[in-house]
C-alpha cells in the first residue's frame, strides 16, 4: 500500500504547499495533478462538485502521483466517510469550533478501535494502490485529518483541539475567520486583529507540536508564511490562477477599454 507523503512531510517538520481545486473538471484536474503540487483539495464545500464527480478527480489525482484531499461540507460521518471511501486521501473540516466537534471528525475518518469509520468501498484501497485487506490495516496510519480553526471560538479552544490524538495538522480560512470576527455593528476586524489572531493559532500549534497551515494568494505570502513556522499552506486555486491570468492579459491589452490594436496580435 502507497504512503501518504504529504502526512509524513508535516510530521517530519517540512512544508508542504498545494492548491485547491474548485471546478470539479477532470480535464482540469489531471493537469493540475501534473504541475508539481504535493496535494490538491477538491472543494466541496463551497463548490457545486458532487459524490461522482468528485470520486473522478481523487482518481485522476492519485494517478498521477499526487495527494488527492477533500474539503467536507462539514465534519460528519456521512460526508467523512464518502469521501474517504470515494478515493480521497485525507479530509479538511471546516468551523472546527469544540474539542467534541474535532473528536467526531477524527473518529469517523478511522476505522475501530481508533473510530467508528464503517467498512466498504473499492475506490479507497484503488487509489492507495492496495487490496481492500490491506487498505483497511493500513488506512488509519496513511489518512491524513486536517481541522480548520475559522472562528474566534476556535482559537480559544486551539490547544486542547490542536492536542487531540489523530489530527494531522490545523488550517485557517482567513476570509472565514474574519467573517466570524466581526462585531455587532457587522465591520470587520483590522489586519493588525486577524492577525493577531493567526498567531495565536501559530502559537498554539508550536506549543502542542501540530503543524498548522492557512490559504494565501501569492508565493510571497507562501515564503512568508513558511518562514514563520506555517507547514500546510494552500495557494489560491485553480479558479483564481485561472482568472489571474486572464485577468493580466485584458489589462496589458488594454481590452476593457477597448483601446487596444488587436491587429498587431
Amino acid at each position: 500500500m502507497k504512503k501518504n507523503p504529504v502526512k509524513a512531510a508535516l510530521k517530519a517538520g517540512k512544508p508542504q504547499v498545494g492548491t485547491w481545486l474548485s471546478f470539479g473538471n477532470v480535464f482540469a484536474t489531471r493537469l493540475m495533478a501534473r504541475v508539481g503540487f504535493p496535494w490538491l483539495t477538491v472543494d466541496i464545500e463551497h463548490s457545486p462538485i458532487d459524490w461522482s464527480e468528485a470520486g473522478l478527480l481523487f482518481g485522476a489525482i492519485a494517478d498521477a502521483g499526487c495527494v488527492p484531499l477533500a474539503r467536507v461540507p462539514r465534519g460528519d460521518h456521512d460526508h467523512i466517510k464518502r469521501v474517504l471511501d470515494a478515493g480521497a486521501h485525507g479530509i479538511v473540516v471546516p468551523m472546527v469550533n469544540t474539542v467534541e466537534q474535532a473528536k467526531e471528525a477524527i473518529a469517523a475518518a478511522k476505522y475501530p478501535p481508533t473510530g467508528n469509520r464503517s467498512v466498504g468501498g473499492a475506490l479507497h484501497a484503488l487509489n492507495f494502490d492496495a487490496t481492500a485487506g490491506d487498505y483497511y490495516k493500513h488506512a488509519n496510519d496513511e489518512i491524513l485529518v486536517i481541522l480548520q480553526t475559522e472562528s474566534p471560538e476556535g482559537v480559544e479552544n486551539a490547544e486542547a483541539i490542536y492536542s487531540l490524538p489523530g489530527v494531522d495538522a490545523i488550517f485557517v480560512g482567513p476570509n472565514d475567520l474574519t467573517f466570524q470576527m466581526r462585531g455587532p455593528d457587522g465591520i470587520d476586524p483590522t489586519p493588525d486583529e486577524l492577525e493577531a489572531m493567526l498567531q495565536r493559532v501559530l502559537a498554539a500549534g508550536k506549543k502542542v507540536g501540530t503543524p498548522v497551515g492557512l490559504h494565501v494568494q501569492t508565493p510571497e505570502q507562501v515564503q512568508k508564511r513558511v518562514a514563520e513556522g506555517w507547514q500546510f499552506i494552500a495557494i489560491a486555486s485553480e479558479l483564481k490562477m485561472m482568472m489571474n491570468s486572464a485577468q493580466q492579459i485584458v489589462s496589458a491589452l488594454d481590452l476593457k477599454s477597448g483601446a487596444a490594436d488587436l491587429a498587431r496580435y
